[in-house]
């Protein structure tokens, strides 16, 4: 009988990477980012209460990745299809035309996701997470399979690292800072806690929120409008997260909910279980 290894399987680099504690710090940098997108930050805001269930939509972003890497096949197109159907009822205005556009325009599903696999590339990558430059073009490469599952040609996807470098270079005229994405920075540097957790936000999440906003590229800064260290300073503060976020073993790390990686080696067996130096094989 064939075991079922999913999307991606325990060969590819996305199994490996995922499976890495800096994917946090790389999930908040690409919220920043995506946010630059004046039509994609409105499909979120206009749509969704952000503020109030930030944390809920965190978990469920966390939850689809980890479904999309580590589920069965039959998970992660299930999951695929729950996105499709959802984007396929909403819209958002644009304020200053008036015009009513669906959020699940290919234009900003692609948005989206280069942000998504850029920002977990380029934070894993600076951490120091084993990474080899066709390591990094694969990484790229299977992504079609994700981009697929949220209504994306995978045609139109970049596949290496030049191609994400050119839809960067080619999507920054249109980036600006909106009044939306500034409930995005505000929200990001100040969540919502509850009174008793403001202590432990101020001091955890602050650390993180910095590493993450820090690591974004220096346009990012300049729209945002504040200074981040330079390039070399943040590779360094990336370096030392990594080092301490890694010194936590990873059986610890994948008892927290809702145990993807867990699940998936209980399925596939031991030889399954995520290794940063599996990612270069």
């Amino acid at each position: 009988m064939t075991r079922d290894e999913g999307l991606f399987g325990p060969r590819s680099v996305t199994w490996q990477m995922h499976g890495d504690p800096m994917m946090w710090v790389a999930g908040i940098r690409a919220l920043w980012l995506q946010a630059l997108h004046p039509r994609a930050v409105r499909g979120v805001t206009q749509n969704s209460d952000f503020r109030q269930d930030a944390w809920g939509r965190l978990r469920r972003t966390a939850h689809f990745v980890g479904t999309t890497t580590y589920g069965t096949t039959e998970a992660a197109e299930k999951a695929g299809a729950r996105v499709r159907k959802i984007h396929r009822t909403l819209t958002a205005l644009d304020p200053a035309t008036g015009e009513r556009y669906p959020v699940d325009e290919p234009e900003l599903l692609l948005w989206v996701h280069c942000a998504e696999i850029d920002s977990y590339l380029n934070v894993l990558w600076r951490s120091g997470y084993p990474l080899t430059r066709s390591a990094a073009d694969r990484y790229i490469a299977e992504h079609r399979a994700s981009a697929r599952l949220v209504g994306l040609d995978p045609a139109t996807v970049p596949v290496n690292r030049a191609e994400m470098a050119a839809y960067f270079k080619e999507i920054r005229p249109q980036l600006a800072l909106t009044d939306e994405a500034r409930d995005v920075d505000e929200f990001l540097l100040r969540p919502p806690a509850h009174p008793l957790l403001v202590p432990a936000r101020e001091v955890l999440w602050r650390s993180v929120a910095h590493l993450a906003y820090a690591a974004l590229p220096p346009y990012a800064h300049e729209l945002y409008g504040r200074r981040a260290p330079g390039g070399a300073a943040v590779t360094r503060e990336l370096r030392a997260a990594g080092r301490l976020l890694r010194g936590i073993p990873a059986r610890a790390r994948w008892q927290l909910p809702p145990k993807h990686i867990l699940r998936a080696v209980g399925r596939l067996g031991e030889d399954a279980r995520p290794a940063p130096y599996k990612a270069g094989r």
